[in-house]
């Protein structure tokens, strides 16, 4: 068995804004796993590093990939623990190979086109007028459940928005989830958890930074709106650090993104964990490119998801990959008459 990643770069369509700052466009690594004596029959995945938000991803992240490839040839196992995108995109490529490397990573209902997985509507920031058409957009199209990226514009404007699309539709109509990605402070958390509550919010995502378990503790505990952890997850590699986390902050949900929390097996622990303290959770993708969306979509509907799952539609990249995952309304299908195309990939730097 062997090893091989190579890096690509994709670009946004329209900047993508969140409380963090604005991107045009995102790097990640492909990877692969193959037999040494037939090069061209390989499983792919994807190492979808998250500058500015993976703690892995610093100057030694190639490093690290250069490691797992030379461990494998000699048939050594390496530690990534730290590394959760790593560990990601390894488990994809080791599935798709095993399933006979046709990009198929969970075969079932889904893969073969009889169930779909619903999803929510992403909103991503701009200025009022702009999430309005966005929002508009997606209601039109289907959507029964909207995630607004919020934190970075005019707080009252975003709190005009929301009323504004309670006028037209109901709680049950239409479920609004909202990420603030830690852009609310200690200052104004309360007070801004409370008037979306009375808008009939479902839930927000990481009201404040991440790391102040203490106080996100205090929050979930006070908060008339349920919190969703997002951020907070990241970087606690060790099951002791799980459990931590989710005994001393408490919160209503957890939200979980494979490529941040410890790939598919990484993120089945932390679910085995949540339910065992009465902890909701949802699944939702982390800008990847359509080849880590297929493998996430797949394993979604695998461990039988439950509501609208946070899933991307890797339209937002002007550049990405073909695979059979499609969307048709709110729901994201799997059409088993496509053939996933391996040439796709021949033309990519890679490192053997």
């Amino acid at each position: 068995m062997r090893f091989a990643f190579a890096p690509y770069l994709l670009h946004f369509k329209e900047p993508g804004g969140t409380s963090r700052g604005v991107m045009t466009e995102k790097p990640t690594f492909l990877v692969k796993v193959y037999d040494e004596h037939d090069p061209s029959h390989f499983g792919i995945g994807e190492a979808a590093v998250f500058p500015g938000l993976s703690p892995e991803a610093d100057g030694n992240y190639v490093w690290k990939l250069t490691e797992v490839l030379a461990n494998i040839a000699i048939g050594k196992a390496t530690d990534l623990t730290r590394h959760s995108s790593i560990q990601f995109g390894l488990e994809q490529a080791l599935l798709d190979y095993a399933n006979d490397c046709e990009g198929i990573y969970y075969p079932g209902p889904f893969t073969s086109g009889e169930e779909s997985i619903e999803i929510n509507g992403l909103v991503w920031m701009g200025d009022f007028d702009k999430m309005i058409e966005r929002i508009e957009e997606k209601i039109a199209a289907g959507f029964k459940c909207i995630k607004l990226k919020i934190g970075a514009i005019d707080w009252q404007k975003e709190l005009e928005m929301i009323t504004f699309i309670r006028s037209r539709f109901s709680p049950e109509q239409l479920m609004i989830r909202v990420d603030a990605n830690g852009g609310f402070s200690m200052d104004n958390a309360l007070p801004r958890l409370k008037q979306l509550a009375d808008l009939g919010v479902h839930s927000i995502e990481q009201p404040i930074p991440a790391g102040n378990p203490e106080l996100m503790a205090f929050l979930c505990q006070v908060s008339p709106l349920p919190i969703a952890l997002d951020e907070e997850l990241i970087g606690k590699g060790t099951t002791e650090e799980k459990q931590q986390m989710l005994d001393v902050i408490k919160p209503q949900y957890i939200i979980l993104k494979p490529a941040l929390c410890g790939g598919f097996s990484g993120g089945e622990e932390w679910i085995e964990l949540a339910v065992e303290r009465g902890i909701g959770w949802w699944v939702t993708s982390a800008l990847e490119s359509n080849v880590g969306l297929n493998a996430i979509a797949q394993w979604t509907a695998a461990i039988r998801a439950k509501g609208p799952q946070g899933l991307g539609t890797g339209g937002v990249f002007t550049d990405n990959f073909i695979t059979p995952i499609t969307l048709e309304g709110d729901k994201l299908k799997y059409n088993p008459a496509v053939k996933f195309d391996y040439s796709q990939f021949g033309d990519l730097k890679w490192h053997m």
